[in-house]
């Protein structure tokens, strides 16, 4: 009987202790919990949930958060479209903001077929372990390797690689979350505004007859670019022809007497124009490996 009276005595303790906890725990919810905002499922369903992180946000759900909180504006998502945009300013109460929609865009357009290869690789596949063996077996130190990490590193199927092994990014996937600006070793891959036309899709600091040499494609630093731009708009750095001014005062102009196509006008986000002195790439096929070609 003795030994009853501890147990009764011990489950009664127990269960006024367990009494008391919920009790505190329940002062404390009451107490201590957060409001949600009724806003917030709202913006999270008109937001893409593709969780990119181009806002610079790491997610949806935390974007919308900042949205709430002030921290941001709606057109910072380079995901949503416009009218979702439009409808979560409207239940903020606040502008949209100012669009400056960015994509990934590549600074290299030596294919196999135009850039020359001075061995064959044959170690793990990827750009990165390839460019730890010897550089990579591109003759050109500068250009795209063409293996394919950027490919595999974006979560949207937005790169795939061409015919002639270089990286094409589809601009209406591209959500500019940067993995693939993370995944080329030879950091040729950079997030740029959709709206600027001009660019330079070459990164080969060489210059003359040494950068054609290794590309067909290969900036030279001849200079006429620069002379056919608008004043400052193009300069000449390390042998290499880079946009410094305003791309957005930029016009086709630039291209003109470019005698590789190295400096390219965007018709279109997805389709680059070439000036009419370097003339179209007519081959199609893989140039051979030629060891004496090396920079």
């Amino acid at each position: 009987m003795e030994i009853l009276s501890h147990i009764s005595t011990a489950a009664m303790a127990m269960a006024v202790l367990c009494g008391t906890l919920a009790a505190l725990l329940a002062l404390a919810y009451r107490w201590l919990q957060v409001e949600e905002d009724p806003r917030l499922e709202a913006i999270c369903e008109l937001l893409p949930q593709a969780n990119c992180g181009g806002c610079g946000v790491p997610g949806c759900q935390q974007f919308a958060h900042a949205l709430l909180a002030g921290q941001i504006a709606p057109a910072a998502c380079n995901t949503a479209p416009a009218d979702a945009l439009a409808r979560i300013a409207a239940l903020l109460g606040t502008p949209v903001g100012t669009r400056v929609r960015r994509v990934a865009r590549l600074a290299c357009a030596g294919g196999q077929h135009v850039a020359r290869q001075r061995a064959h690789y044959q170690g793990l596949p990827g750009c990165r372990a390839a460019q730890m063996v010897s550089g990579g077996a591109k003759a050109c130190s500068w250009g795209c390797l063409g293996l394919g990490d950027c490919t595999l590193r974006c979560r949207f199927d937005a790169i795939h690689l061409d015919t002639h092994g270089l990286p094409v990014i589809d601009p209406d996937r591209c959500t500019a979350c940067g993995d693939c600006v993370d995944a080329c070793p030879r950091a040729l891959i950079s997030l740029e505004p959709l709206e600027n036309r001009l660019w330079v899709a070459c990164r080969n600091r060489q210059s003359g007859p040494d950068a054609r040499d290794v590309c067909a494609v290969a900036c030279t630093a001849c200079g006429r670019c620069v002379a056919d731009a608008a004043p400052g708009l193009i300069r000449l750095e390390d042998g290499l022809a880079v946009i410094a001014g305003d791309a957005r005062q930029a016009s086709r102009q630039a291209t003109a007497r470019c005698p590789t196509g190295a400096i390219v006008w965007l018709s279109t986000p997805a389709t680059a124009e070439r000036g009419p002195a370097a003339g179209p790439v007519r081959r199609r096929e893989a140039l051979p490996v030629s060891p004496a070609h090396t920079p």
